[in-house]
Formats: C-alpha cells, sequence, structure tokens
C-alpha cells in the first residue's frame, strides 16, 4: 500500500481551530515571525500549517520552511514559541515541524506575493 492510498481522503494538512477567541492573536503573533531569507512573515509565506487550540487553551502549531536545509531550521520554531506563549489566555504552545507536505510558493497569501514581486 502507497503513502498516498494510507492517507486517502485525509487532508495533508489538518485544519486549524478557526473558531477559537484565540486564534486571531496566534496568527498575529505568528505574523511577527520573519523567515530570515524571504522578507514576509511565516504565517502569509504560508509556512504555518495548523494552529491547533485545545480547550484548556494549549496551543498547538505545525509548520514548516521553504526549504529542508534552511539555516534557521533549529530556531524557527523557537522563535514562533516565544512570538505565541506570552498572549494574554495561552497555557502552553508546542511548534513542531514538517516537510509534509513540501512548501510551495502557491501556499503564500496574495499579500505575500504582491509583497515579493509575484502578482
Amino acid at each position: 500500500m502507497s503513502q498516498a492510498e494510507k492517507i486517502e481522503g485525509a487532508p495533508l494538512i489538518e485544519p486549524s481551530t478557526t473558531d477559537h477567541p484565540l486564534y486571531d492573536s496566534v496568527v498575529e503573533a505568528c505574523r511577527t515571525v520573519y523567515d530570515p531569507e524571504i522578507p514576509v512573515n511565516i504565517f502569509d509565506l504560508g509556512l504555518v500549517y495548523t494552529i491547533r487550540i485545545g480547550a484548556e487553551n494549549d496551543v498547538g502549531i505545525m509548520m514548516t520552511l521553504t526549504a529542508p536545509g534552511c539555516p534557521v531550521a533549529g530556531e524557527m520554531p523557537g522563535w514562533v514559541a516565544d512570538a505565541v506563549e506570552p498572549l494574554a489566555g495561552v497555557k502552553s504552545v508546542d511548534v513542531k515541524m514538517t516537510f509534509d507536505p513540501p512548501w510551495g510558493m502557491e501556499m503564500m497569501s496574495d499579500e505575500a506575493r504582491l509583497e515579493l514581486g509575484f502578482m
């Protein structure tokens, strides 16, 4: 059985908890973190795949990088956690990294495309 058959029908990226009262604050905190090589924040770049907020206000973030060999791969999750942890109401933050699915330019927001001259 191939990997695709095992996950057929399941989204590659788990949906975010967009209806939680803390969601917008967490997104804004993520927008304060920038990829050092690209002058656009990680949220608009599409590097934040999932923001999951539990009943106890524990925040789980699944993110990626533009490339697996990114020089800040080891530091970026800490930067994101440092941005989100101080938010009022946040109990804990757990940032995990994935490269499945790999990031692509189609994941950028229209704002990011405009900023980088792709529109």
